[in-house]
C-alpha cells in the first residue's frame, strides 16, 4: 500500500490507543509529518515513532483520528466485507436464530462512526465520521456481497454528524422498499417504518431483554411505560400476563403498538393509551392528606428515553429517574416486579441503582433485586471502550 501520512502522538498518549480505545483527540497528537487531508486514511505512531495502528483523520472533530486497525491494511471494500462477516459470526454465535440484528455497532465492532441494522432483508446504515462517509460507497458494495439485500437504506440523521462537518442525509441507496418492512422478534411479529420510524427503525438493543422480562412479568396486571411499538408488552402477554396497558407518548408509535398486538392475536390482552408518562403516573399517586395509593398493577416496566446527552444536564436527568421511580413504586403490589433501564451512557449502571433505592426509600417499599440486564449482544461492549456501554436495568419484587 501506499505510504500514509503520520500522525505522532504526545508521550503518554499512546497508552489508550495501545489498550483499544480508537479516539484520538486533538489534545493528543504532538504533529503529522505532512499535511492532511480531512477523511483519508493516516497512521498513528507514538512520540518514539512505533506504529500504533491506521485511522481516518478528520481535522474539523474532536475527535481528530478514529483507529481502524493496529497494523497497516488498506481500506477497501473487501476490508469493510472482512469487519462485516466477523461481526456477523459475533451475532449468529450469541444470538443464533435471530434474523433482525445490529450488524455493525460502531466502536465495539472496529468501524468507528458505523451503524449497520438489519430488518429481515432490508439493511440500514448509519453514518457519523468523515472517512467512513467517503467511503460510502466501499461500504454498500460490501454489504451487497455479504448479504445480496432486498434494499439498502441510509438513516444519517444523527446530530453529531455535525461535529463531523457532514449534513444530515437519509434515503433509499439500493434496491426497492414499498411500506413498513415486517420481520419476527423473538416469534413475535412486529412492522418497522424504515424510512420514516425513529432511529433506524427500532430498537433492537432490547431484543433479549423482552424475553428475560417476560419471564418475570407474565402474570397478572401489567403497566408499561415508555411502550414504544409494544415490545416488551407483547412478550408479557405472549408469556401469561392477564392485562398489559401500554403508556406511550407518541401517537405514531401507539397505533403501532396496537397494531402489533391484533397480528399476534394479543389485542384483546393489550391496551394502548397515548399520554405523557410522567403527568399518568402523577395523576395515578396523587393523595390527599391521610389518604395511601392503592397498588393496582403487579408488574411495571419502565424503559424511558435518555434523560441526557451530556454530562452537564445528569443532574436534571437523575432527578426525572427518581420521580418515575418514586411513582412507580406506589402503584406496584407488594411482591409485584418492577423492571426498568438507563439507556444514558452518562448514567452507569451503580448510580442508577442508588437512584432508584432513594426513590424505593421514599416510597417507603423494601426492593429484592432479582436481575440485572445488559443491551442486547448484538450491541457488544468493550470494556477497554467505556462508550460501548450504556443500556443498564435491573428487575426487581418488592419484598414488602
Amino acid at each position: 500500500m501506499d505510504t500514509l501520512p503520520t500522525l505522532l502522538l504526545k508521550p503518554g498518549a499512546a497508552d489508550r490507543v495501545l489498550a483499544g480505545h480508537p479516539w484520538i483527540y486533538a489534545g493528543s497528537i504532538l504533529r503529522s509529518t505532512v499535511p492532511v487531508a480531512d477523511g483519508a486514511l493516516v497512521q498513528i505512531k507514538d512520540h518514539r515513532q512505533r506504529l500504533l495502528g491506521v485511522a481516518f483523520y478528520n481535522s474539523k472533530s474532536k475527535i481528530q483520528a478514529r483507529v481502524l486497525d493496529p497494523e497497516r491494511v488498506a481500506v477497501d471494500c473487501a476490508f469493510f466485507q472482512d469487519r462485516i462477516r466477523a461481526a456477523l459470526a459475533v451475532r449468529k454465535k450469541h444470538l443464533p436464530g435471530a434474523t433482525s440484528f445490529r450488524v455493525i455497532n460502531a466502536e465495539s465492532d472496529f468501524l468507528s462512526g458505523l451503524i449497520i441494522d438489519k430488518y429481515a432483508d432490508v439493511l440500514v446504515l448509519q453514518i457519523s465520521s468523515l472517512g467512513m462517509e467517503q467511503r460510502k460507497e466501499m461500504i454498500v458494495e460490501a454489504l451487497e456481497a455479504v448479504f445480496a439485500p432486498r434494499a439498502i437504506v441510509e438513516r444519517s440523521e444523527a446530530a453529531f454528524r455535525k461535529f463531523e462537518g457532514l449534513p444530515e442525509t437519509n434515503g433509499l441507496l439500493r434496491g426497492t422498499l414499498d411500506g413498513p418492512v415486517r420481520i419476527d422478534l423473538n416469534g413475535l411479529k412486529f412492522e418497522v417504518d424504515i424510512l420514516g420510524g425513529h432511529k433506524t427503525g427500532l430498537y433492537l438493543d432490547q431484543q433479549k431483554n423482552y424475553a428475560l422480562v417476560a419471564a418475570l412479568a407474565n402474570s397478572g396486571q401489567i403497566l408499561d411505560c415508555f411502550s414504544f411499538l409494544g415490545g416488551f408488552a407483547l412478550h408479557c402477554a405472549r408469556a401469561g400476563a392477564a392485562q398489559v396497558h401500554c403508556l406511550e407518548q407518541s401517537a405514531d408509535a401507539c397505533a403501532s403498538a396496537a397494531r402489533h398486538a391484533a397480528a399476534n392475536g394479543l389485542a384483546d390482552k393489550c391496551s394502548v393509551e397515548t399520554v405523557n408518562v410522567f403527568d399518568w403516573l402523577k395523576e395515578r399517586t396523587a393523595v390527599r392528606p391521610h389518604e395511601k395509593v392503592i397498588p393496582r398493577f403487579d408488574a411495571i416496566i419502565l424503559d424511558p428515553p435518555s434523560f441526557t446527552r451530556t454530562r452537564a444536564a445528569v443532574d436534571d436527568a437523575l432527578r426525572g429517574y427518581k420521580e418515575i421511580h418514586l411513582r412507580a413504586l406506589k402503584l406496584l403490589k407488594t411482591g409485584g416486579t418492577l423492571a426498568t433501564f438507563c439507556c444514558s451512557h452518562h448514567v452507569d449502571a451503580v448510580l442508577f441503582e442508588s437512584i432508584i433505592l432513594a426513590a424505593a426509600y421514599d416510597a417507603r417499599r423494601v426492593l429484592r433485586r432479582v436481575a440485572v440486564f445488559s443491551q442486547s449482544p448484538d450491541h457488544p461492549i468493550l470494556p477497554a471502550v467505556p462508550e460501548t456501554e450504556y443500556l443498564k436495568g435491573f428487575a426487581y419484587e418488592v419484598a414488602r
